[in-house]
């Protein structure tokens, strides 16, 4: 059946939504919070025609009105669900608009605000939910119903209280197993205030695809939200690149500077411009960032290219990303959990899960311990960063310029501090949020403590507070606590391909741009490291001998 086209008139209305036939959601719980979201915003209810796991037909609560939608999987293997038909506009009256309506659930509120307690001490009490629902949602509801959300939204985020103590940063990346079933680990991890990993998912999938990658950042969102604050750092996989923007559409997708380095070797045979490229990275002034890029151009302007149009510099680049990022530009916290890793790939699943959990619950207890000791208002690292600073700051002169704004004259640059709004003319003490060389020789002048200006997330207490709970194991299996919808869910193992001749390929395929060093061996000692000719052995030919200081 065709459903007709409807634009607006002066007796209709649309529903402002960006909804239209052929868009995909990766399930339909995404597909229903996006209906109640527009449902709310618009001011308007609707009602299910017919639902099931397959199939979902909603129309305008009005019998009247042309407003109508109807999805359904896109093929009955899939969770995704994609939309059908879609009529937008509303033929209804507006008198029978309703800003109390059926779409309001407590369930829907607590997923809305629930982004609002992540990262703060407390969030919203209840009265805030009332407000966040009225202003941003459009919807209006009862004291009750706001308390419902609010219980309902630290459910959603009490899996890893901790995240609300980091820096909303996330490294995402894959790494490939070697144990019979083979297949690949994902993992999420953000950065704690002392530049330690801190993992927030794991994930086993069959390989890595758009479809396993839609799967474990579903979950991943499920735990830490999407918000505009939200960095999340990746490679650029075509499979993790099309699944992270359906899934995280309002958090920011940045790319890995070092996967960009490597792609940039491997396309341009350009090794020598990675000095340029890795300042441009760096670089906090965007005019120190034309000076690099211009470098990079007058070498290789396909390479300039390549960065500006093909990858964007606002992905790579620190000075050009429009949020906050911090000193963290590239995936290599996840590389070290991977590193962690390495015996342990070859293990079964179960195995393997349980030696991940074994250092998790070690890493917090000994970090745990660690914050407890530490002296300093700031965690280590961050404490060692600082210092030099202080030392730098001696013999700048600082003028007042108003209240809270200072002048700082002295060194290679120039700094204009306010201690307030906690930014600097350098860009350090804004991208980084730990006071840069200007920013302590003002807090000086001010007479205002350096530790005031810097960010929570460095502070001894929210390290504490990150690892302030226990990780417990899994315990035996008799002892589990499984539904009865897992028990009785069928699951068949992974096909096991026919395993071929020779001894097993342990080790990975270099990354794209990636080399590794060929080991010289020497015909004369059979020792490795050098040639025959540059030998200085003096025991002559062991040729035919088995070879000696072989490598690992």
């Amino acid at each position: 059946m065709n459903v007709p086209t409807i634009e607006a008139s002066d007796s209709t209305f649309s529903d402002g939504s960006d909804l239209h036939e052929g868009k995909y959601f990766n399930t339909k719980k995404d597909l229903k919070r996006k209906l109640s979201d527009i449902a709310m915003k618009g001011n308007f209810e609707f009602r299910t025609r017919k639902s099931n796991r397959s199939l979902w037909v909603i129309e305008c609560i009005d019998p009247n009105c042309s407003w109508r939608l109807r999805a359904s999987k896109i093929v009955p293997e899939s969770t995704k669900f994609v939309i059908r038909k879609y009529v937008g506009v509303h033929s209804c009256l507006l008198l029978n608009r309703n800003a109390n309506h059926r779409q309001a659930t407590y369930v829907v509120i607590g997923e809305q605000v629930a982004p609002q307690y992540v990262g703060v001490e407390k969030g919203p009490g209840p009265k805030g939910v009332q407000t966040f629902a009225r202003t941003e949602l459009g919807a209006q509801i009862s004291y009750y119903k706001a308390w419902r959300g609010r219980k309902h939204a630290h459910t959603l985020i009490r899996a890893i209280r901790g995240f609300r103590y980091m820096r909303k940063v996330v490294g995402i990346d894959g790494t490939f197993l070697k144990g019979q079933y083979r297949g690949v680990l994902l993992v999420a991890t953000a950065q704690d205030g002392n530049g330690q990993c801190y993992p927030l998912a794991w994930g086993i999938v069959d390989s890595e695809n758009e479809d396993a990658w839609s799967w474990f950042l579903t979950q991943l969102k499920e735990i830490i939200g999407d918000t505009d604050e939200l960095a999340l750092i990746l490679d650029r996989a075509p499979s993790i690149k099309k699944a992270i923007s359906t899934v995280f559409e309002k958090a920011h997708h940045r790319a890995c500077a070092w996967h960009v380095a490597q792609n940039i070797k491997n396309k341009f045979k350009c090794a020598d411009i990675m000095g340029s490229y890795w300042s441009a990275v760096n670089a906090y002034i965007c005019e120190d960032f034309t000076g690099y890029m211009i470098e990079i151009s007058n070498r290789y302007p396909r390479v300039a290219e390549y960065l500006e149009n093909e990858v964007g510099f606002e992905k790579w680049s620190r000075c050009h990303y429009p949020g906050l990022r911090y000193n963290i530009t590239t995936t290599n916290m996840v590389e070290s959990l991977n590193s962690m890793l390495v015996n342990a790939r070859d293990f079964p699943y179960v195995a393997l899960l349980d030696v991940i959990q074994e250092k998790m619950s070690k890493w917090w207890n000994d970090r745990r311990i660690v914050a407890t000791a530490i002296t300093t208002p700031l965690t280590p690292s961050r404490e060692s960063e600082l210092r030099p600073c202080f030392a730098q700051s001696n013999g700048r002169h600082t003028s007042q310029l108003n209240p809270i704004t200072y002048h700082v004259k002295g060194g290679e640059l120039e700094g204009v501090v306010d201690i307030f709004n906690k930014i600097c003319t350098c860009k350090e003490f804004d991208i980084d949020k730990l006071p840069c060389v200007h920013a302590v020789a003002a807090a000086h002048h001010a007479q205002v403590s350096v530790y005031s200006l810097v960010s929570s997330y460095y502070t001894k207490e929210y390290y504490l507070l990150a690892y302030g709970e226990t990780i417990y194991p899994v315990g035996s299996q008799s002892q589990w606590d499984v539904s009865n919808e897992v028990v009785t869910r069928i699951v068949l193992p992974r096909e096991v391909k026919e395993k071929k001749r020779g001894r097993p390929k342990t080790s990975r395929f270099p990354s794209v741009g990636e080399f590794r060093k060929r080991k010289n061996h020497c015909g004369k000692c059979s020792t490795y490291g050098h040639y025959k000719k540059k030998c200085n052995s003096q025991t002559g030919s062991t040729k035919g001998n088995p070879p000696t200081n072989v490598p690992g």
